[in-house]
């Protein structure tokens, strides 16, 4: 029995099904979804239970990759004409964050590689908590990251479902109208294409193996420094190309709707366990020598970008509920919200203003991570 309890192909599954019995409960209509998975992962990996890191990294790529691929046949004619609104929400949301974080460093005693990583772990950012361990060389960077990731997490992922639920929205006419938006004549192809197989899963890996490579692609600032897409970024964005154009020449790239949705849900498990148990390890002793307090300074650094961004979506920019959900979303760069945005919907729709504003955030949360670690 010891030698099942600690095998680790176990302990991923017995996670998810743990976490998903406990996502499945609802107060009110509102549940946590996919995220329970997290907090189950969080307790795991507080008492010692670690999954390979592989495993999250197969999941965020399967994820972001079937996200892509779902969103790519209309991303670019939604993207079209927004794109000014969906760099204002990424840059509210990361300023606004930035400015939280700085806020806190300077009138409390959090020192800035502490801080840093609380903003990342607000902000679910892997890159940036690449950036800021690279600009301080702390590993108190990550036990800031580790205490504020599930806030952060959890956070958006109730915001997206509260939210719609106190403005009285009809999800059923906004779930309509976001799909006019994105309605157009469909792209024809050629007759007689190849497939490779028939679920799609050829195109489906390609997909992954060409967003790493773009993955490692890095992009230079003008000022010094560069930023990459990374794991999640670049497979998202081959995802949206494969889905917009479907075809290479003579061959059939089209992946079943099936097979990508099953991948998306897999995926995003899978993630969540692997994030869980690693951010679960190694801050109780943080914890006992700063106090709870560090949970508050996490929660400010994601609900202030939730509110400034909600704010610039709606009230400046004008954008469609579902649409400003998905931004914000993707503002955050937030993974699991938008698993449980588009459960919650029941529209993939939403995917595409996360697609649009989720570079414009992860490259600026880089930045800022690299000036406040340099300068403080």
């Amino acid at each position: 029995m010891n030698s099942i309890l600690t095998n680790q192909l176990f302990q991923l599954f017995l996670i998810m099904s743990i976490g998903y019995a406990i996502g499945r409960v609802r107060v009110k209509g509102v549940g946590l979804g996919s995220a329970g998975i997290l907090l189950t992962a969080l307790v795991f990996g507080h008492f010692g239970y670690e999954i390979p890191s592989i495993v999250q990294n197969i999941g965020l790529a399967c994820f972001v990759a079937a996200v892509g691929m779902i969103a790519g046949p209309t991303f670019f004619r939604n993207f079209r004409g927004k794109a000014r609104s969906f760099v204002l929400i990424g840059t509210a949301i990361i300023v606004s964050g930035c400015l939280a974080c700085l806020l806190i460093i300077r009138v409390t005693d959090i020192t800035t590689d502490l801080g840093l990583g609380l903003l990342a772990g607000a902000l679910t950012t892997t890159p940036g908590l690449a950036a800021a361990i690279e600009a301080t060389g702390s590993d108190l960077v990550s036990v800031g990251y580790g205490i504020a990731y599930p806030f952060g997490v959890i956070s958006v992922v109730l915001f997206v479902q509260v939210i719609p639920r106190l403005l009285h929205v009809d999800l059923d006419a906004e779930r309509d109208a976001l799909k006019a938006m994105g309605a157009g004549r469909t792209r024809l192809l050629p007759e007689n294409l190849i497939r490779f197989d028939t679920y799609g899963l050829f195109s489906f890996s390609l997909v992954i193996m060409l967003g790493f490579l773009a993955g490692q692609i890095r992009i230079p600032f003008p000022w010094g420094g560069s930023f990459s897409l990374g794991t999640s970024g670049g497979p998202l964005l081959t995802g949206i190309v494969f889905g917009h154009f479907q075809n290479i020449g003579i061959f059939d790239m089209r992946v079943k709707n099936g097979t990508l949705v099953t991948m998306r849900e897999l995926g995003l498990a899978f993630f969540l366990v692997g994030a869980g148990t690693h951010a679960g390890k190694g801050f109780t002793e943080v914890l006992s020598q700063k106090g709870m307090i560090l949970f508050v300074y996490g929660a400010l650094m994601a609900v202030v970008p939730l509110a400034v961004g909600f704010a610039a979506a709606r009230k400046i920019c004008r954008l469609n509920i579902l649409e400003s959900m998905g931004a914000i979303c993707g503002g955050m760069t937030s993974t699991p919200a938008l698993g449980t945005l588009i459960s919650s919907t029941g529209t993939d729709d939403v995917a595409h203003s996360y697609a649009a504003t989720y570079p414009v955030a992860l490259a600026l949360i880089v930045v800022f991570a690299q000036l406040i670690g340099a300068t403080l």
